[in-house]
């Protein structure tokens, strides 16, 4: 199996080799060429042909923002995004971009190689299994009629890789009658709470990064923050969450094994859980467990998934009842909630 091939593309040319050294201490990857600004990428891309492009967001002469835009539809290739704490990272993603890497910036040198040695390798791994072309925003359709009233409905949500973009897909269509939704997006700490305010901009209903405490209300989207886990407890004739915890579950800080299992004891048969695209498993048993106690379920196919894998497995274990493509997921749930 010959390596994945990658163009590293940043003006910083000290940067550039960190990344570089990074990506080539795995076998199974080779960096075939470098560029400092789009123009040079353009050219490599086109010489040698890369199966994965890291690119910076700031660049001379053109932003990657603006790369990925005139460069997707010519070269479809999948592109990790090495970013700041900075919301244009969201531009990239809806431009295109398959995921990003932050670039922390309280970390020595050495520090920082070795972060982008766990982080960048692992994404660039995923990046290169990913389908291009797979999310494609799609007009808005308006739910045909009003929801009655929803007394303990709650929709549970989970995204990995590409899920960005797929949820955005999925709670654009909500309206403000739809019961609370929470939401894990595996995604690091600051980004989760930008991505919230960027669902309250572009979406009808409200969206916030939740907070220890904060009711599951109606019309609201509650999205765990980056650097804890969220559950969902029975609070009355209502729910609230809890953010705590730094641990790992599946591998994952927020997991979506974590909120699934907490959805399932705290609603039961009031609750809809829905899996979105992403690598890995996390997210598939505590479906099935939702599933178990009586929630309706829902997976994202793996015609429209960036990667099938989250959902894939969750449909293997038996978690999902109902497998669909991306557009038709809120139709479903509305469908769902009338029945």
């Amino acid at each position: 199996m010959r390596p994945i091939r990658v163009l590293v593309v940043d003006d910083s040319l000290m940067f550039r080799n960190m990344l570089v050294q990074s990506l080539e201490s795995d076998p199974n990857i080779e960096v075939v060429a470098q560029a400092s600004d789009p123009y040079q990428a353009r050219d490599a891309i086109i010489k040698y042909k890369p199966d994965v492009m890291t690119l910076d967001v700031e660049m001379p002469r053109m932003n990657g923002i603006e790369f990925l835009r005139k460069l997707m539809p010519q070269y479809p290739i999948p592109v990790v995004m090495i970013s700041s704490l900075d919301a244009s990272v969201f531009d990239a993603l809806e431009a295109g971009a398959v995921d990003f890497v932050n670039k922390p910036s309280n970390m020595d040198r050495v520090q920082l190689g070795n972060f982008m040695k766990q982080e960048l390798v692992t994404k660039v791994k995923i990046a290169s299994t990913a389908k291009l072309g797979s999310l494609k925003r799609v007009e808005v359709n308006s739910m045909a009629g009003a929801l009655g009233k929803q007394d303990g409905r709650i929709i549970a949500i989970g995204a990995s890789t590409g899920g960005t973009e797929a949820i955005f897909e999925v709670v654009k269509q909500f309206k403000r009658d739809i019961p609370g939704v929470v939401i894990v997006q595996h995604m690091p700490p600051g980004f989760t709470k930008m991505y919230a305010d960027r669902l309250n901009n572009q979406c009808a209903v409200a969206a916030k990064e939740a907070q220890t405490g904060d009711k599951v209300l109606p019309g609201q989207i509650l999205l765990a923050p980056g650097d804890r886990q969220m559950r969902v407890i029975k609070v009355g004739d209502g729910y609230q969450v809890e953010c705590a915890g730094v641990e790992k579950v599946s591998g994952h800080c927020p997991s979506v094994d974590v909120l699934f299992d907490s959805v399932a004891k705290a609603a039961g048969n009031k609750a809809i859980g829905v899996i979105l695209t992403g690598m890995g498993a996390d997210g598939a048993k505590g479906l099935l467990e939702m599933r178990k106690a009586g929630a309706q379920t829902i997976g994202q196919n793996e015609a429209t998934c960036v990667v099938y894998g989250m959902p894939k497995v969750a449909y293997d274990n038996g978690a999902v009842q109902h497998q669909l493509a991306l557009t038709a997921i809120a139709g479903k749930v509305y469908g769902l909630l009338k029945a």
